[in-house]
């Protein structure tokens, strides 16, 4: 079949072209039981330590929002910008975006654990901290719980809006649905910004409620915009391995997906060395005690990695132009940022739990940090592929269409 071919057949209108190949279904299957086994295993893990399987639900969970989220923010860029990079995967990402109504009801053991995440939900500790006293109007039980709802109501909406609108472009009957998904998307964009902002400060600021950054927002708008970029490279070689996909997603599309990657790696690091920078300078005491919680005590050689593992050498590797078209060598560097995704997530949440927290910490139990994100994936990809075979895989009304597939 020659490169012509694809646009011949999106220009057929044909969904059934572009189906969903029947290795979805096998990845399916095999996707729930890792995530029925890896359950299982934090059960076990919870019966044994309670505080450690909250603390690793917590740091797996935030991790598969990410992906999830930063779907939707990459899919509304995408909208704006009507680049050939977003629209031969716009479908992976609508998919990935629609399981955030999933992963809302996947945060209801967080809601058992509150009080042993969260100083400010215990009573008796809130009773003899004047700071926590003054901060209970925003940070109490009830209130976290009406804005962890608001935050998915707002994301889910808009994913749910444009995935809407996006399958009555491939209807073909309205001619204007294009453009008003890119005027949707530049306010969904800022909704989805402000959105982030507060549940990064509520769900992971807020476990050292002593501690603020100004930064500490944007710092998991980058985050979660990595971590949505190297799953959708990984998850595109998976695709471009397999009819019909094999005949779409050519070099070009990597080569751009890895200079967004790049961009991406970029920003986390400016945002990670501002917050940094700013606070080191300030040397004030309610601020750097974040910071010596994790570089003292063998933490230091973490935060080191995060450094050479999560900037340093995706950095390096990234400039090649040949690396970012090889997709092999691309989505080795996209593994590697996923592994480092919950490296940094684990950096941020477990020194938490020392000293002035009054936790208590075992590395015997380390172990359930890979068990939460291994159980909540394997459930979060059932529910992503179950909603990727809902719809072509190509949006074959879509008027740049033609031009996506050509790109090279």
């Amino acid at each position: 079949m020659n490169a012509a071919e694809p646009v011949r057949r999106a220009r057929a209108f044909d969904p059934a072209a572009f189906t969903a190949p029947a290795a979805v279904d096998r990845l399916q299957r095999t996707a729930l039981l890792v995530g029925i086994a890896g359950l299982v295993v934090c059960a076990v893990g919870g019966f044994l330590s309670p505080d450690y399987f909250f603390r690793s639900w917590l740091v797996g969970w935030v991790y598969w929002v990410g992906i999830a989220a930063g779907s939707l923010a990459i899919m509304m860029l995408h909208h704006m910008t009507h680049g050939a990079w977003g629209l031969v995967v716009r479908r992976v990402l609508e998919a990935s975006a629609r399981t955030l109504p999933f992963l809302l009801v996947l945060a209801v053991p967080l809601v058992f654990g509150m009080g042993r995440l969260y100083l400010w939900a215990r009573p008796e500790v809130v009773a003899h901290d004047h700071l926590l006293q003054a901060k209970q109007p925003y940070l109490n039980t009830t209130f976290f719980l009406i804005r962890l709802a608001l935050y998915f109501v707002i994301w889910s909406a808009l994913a749910y809006k444009l995935s809407s609108m996006s399958r009555r472009q491939d209807e073909g009957t309205d001619a204007g649905i294009t453009r008003r998904m890119q005027l949707l998307s530049g306010p969904g964009l800022a909704a989805y910004c402000l959105a982030v902002t507060f549940f990064a400060v509520d769900l992971l600021m807020s476990v050292e409620p002593h501690w603020f950054s100004t930064i500490y927002g944007v710092y998991l708008m980058g985050s979660q915009g990595l971590s949505a970029l190297a799953f959708l490279i990984t998850f595109a070689l998976w695709l471009s391995r397999r009819e019909p996909m094999d005949e779409v997603i050519k070099p070009g599309h990597f080569h751009d997906w890895g200079k967004l990657f790049l961009a991406f790696t970029m920003l986390w690091a400016y945002f990670n060395f501002s917050q940094f920078l700013i606070t080191w300078a300030g040397n004030l005491p309610e601020e750097i005690v974040w910071y010596l919680h994790r570089i003292s005590n063998g933490w230091g050689f973490v935060a080191l990695s995060l450094v050479v593992f999560h900037f340093a050498l995706p950095f390096v590797l990234l400039l090649s132009r040949d690396l970012k078209r090889n997709a092999r060598r691309l989505v080795w560097v996209a593994g590697l940022m996923l592994l480092m995704r919950l490296v940094d997530l684990f950096w941020q949440v477990e020194p938490a739990y020392v000293r002035e927290n009054g936790g208590t910490q075992n590395p015997l139990f380390y172990w359930m940090y890979l068990a939460a994100p291994v159980g909540i994936g394997g459930l979060w990809m059932w529910c992503f592929l179950r909603e990727l075979k809902r719809r072509p895989l190509l949006p074959i009304h879509d008027p740049y269409l033609a031009e996506a597939i050509a790109h090279d």
